[in-house]
């Protein structure tokens, strides 16, 4: 039998689940939070966590995780529970809306929180590594 179907598989299930269950924290954040607050919170956080685990699981990092376990939160979990097209949709309404000054400090203030949060994961990632 060749390996390489049986491993393609259990990474498309893994990116399948993964993804099923970051929509579902996704969703549940919607229920917390108000559109454009929820969108932004988990863009934020999914940075964070991205950057955190694959700085805790990538080469040098303190936890061996294999391929399917990376696809499984990094392709699936975060890839379901951000929003970039959520983020997306939400800055051309406000810019159709008219509000360009609303829409320009919303998208400058979610990508730059992201990439705050990417750094600040990255560095606790790099300490835990110690």
């Amino acid at each position: 039998m060749n390996e390489s179907r049986p491993t393609a598989l259990r990474l498309c299930l893994a990116v399948g689940c993964g993804a099923a269950i970051g929509s579902l924290l996704r969703f549940l954040c919607g229920a917390l939070f108000s559109g454009v607050d929820a969108t932004a919170f988990v863009n934020i956080l999914g940075s964070f966590a991205i950057m955190l685990f694959a700085t805790l699981c990538g080469p040098g990092g303190r936890f061996a995780v294999g391929i399917t376990g990376r696809q499984f939160v990094m392709g699936g979990l975060c890839g379901g529970f951000t929003t970039f097209s959520a983020l997306s949709l939400q800055t051309l309404t406000l810019l159709m809306e008219g509000s360009l000054a609303t829409a320009t400090a919303y998208i400058v203030a979610v990508i730059g929180a992201s990439l705050a949060a990417a750094w600040i994961g990255h560095i606790v990632g790099t300490r835990i590594n110690r």
